[in-house]
């Protein structure tokens, strides 16, 4: 098992962008200064599409404008399209996730395009995000299961990783957009996508949709990533997806780390405290576990001996 793993906080971009609560700019803007004060270092923060299609991504340019800088904190603008990297860029994202979705009827509800035409932009974006000096990473959505057309075969998913590795990408990211992956899933693909693009770091996004998510994350592990995506409180969920629901929750995924002795770097009172404020704000109560249950109580008699 790995001796460490980085988290990427997804809270401020997929985790509310499936909320019925509009949260202001200010609220965004304090969800992703307490990520940053629990620790988390790089952090999806928005996304750079359309703001009718995504209302609650409407403030997007004047987010990451206000964000502060230093820290050795990045900032992660998911973008589709050739426009919304201009949008990043010109913003001052210090990385953007292009997304590439694994079905040829998702990609087209998600992007209004086809898996062919995304494809044909990402070299065009890869090059601009290199003159630009801004770290580019790909997602590919729902490469476990699409709501509209099913199993996603292992063979498109290698297809879409060497169609992307080309221009050669930070990192690759894959999702369990809709959550419906199992840690036999998750080995098999994290697996095959490693050999097919060596010397690519590899990133899961993961899903608890059907309470698998944090299994998952332990295969993930397993086979090598050293990337995972997670959301305070689990909140989020894709809004094209029917009965989308919530990405892992970082608190939850930092205390089974902590306890299997993979260092995070993670301030879990932190996270906890974030997330019950996030549920406030969001008039929710988030699905995380560890923000209800706490911490794993000391034995009374520990407690009585530390007292003394």
């Amino acid at each position: 098992m790995a001796d460490s793993v980085d988290i990427i906080e997804v809270s401020a971009r997929d985790g509310i962008q499936n909320e019925k609560t509009l949260l202001s700019t200010d609220t965004k803007l304090e969800l992703i200064a307490r990520s940053v004060e629990a620790g988390l270092r790089r952090l999806e923060v928005t996304s750079f599409v359309n703001p009718k299609r995504v209302p609650q991504m409407a403030d997007a340019d004047e987010l990451v404008r206000r964000l502060p800088r230093g820290r050795g904190v990045s900032h992660i603008g998911l973008v589709m399209n050739e426009r919304g990297f201009e949008r990043a860029r010109d913003a001052g994202v210090e990385e953007i996730n292009f997304v590439v979705v694994s079905t040829e009827t998702f990609n087209q509800r998600n992007q209004g395009v086809s898996i062919a035409e995304t494809l044909a932009v990402w070299p065009t974006i890869a090059r601009l995000a290199r003159e630009a000096g801004i770290k580019a990473g790909v997602t590919l959505g729902a490469t476990f299961g699409c709501p509209f057309e099913g199993e996603v075969p292992l063979e498109q998913t290698v297809r879409l990783v060497e169609a992307v590795a080309a221009e050669r990408p930070h990192e690759i990211a894959l999702a369990d957009t809709i959550g419906v992956a199992s840690p036999a899933d998750i080995r098999r693909k994290a697996t095959a996508v490693i050999a097919a693009a060596p010397g690519i770091p590899l990133r899961c996004h993961l899903h608890n949709t059907r309470n698998t998510g944090l299994a998952n994350a332990v295969a993930a592990i397993e086979s090598g990533v050293r990337r995972l995506d997670a959301s305070i409180g689990g909140i989020g969920g894709c809004p094209f997806a029917p009965a989308a629901t919530g990405n892992i929750p970082t608190e939850d995924l930092v205390y089974m780390l902590d306890r299997m002795g993979i260092a995070t770097g993670l301030d879990l009172d932190g996270l906890i405290d974030t997330a019950h404020w996030l549920g406030r704000e969001l008039d929710i109560s988030p699905p995380g576990m560890l923000q209800r249950a706490g911490r794993f109580p000391p034995a009374p008699h520990a407690a009585s001996a530390a007292a003394e």
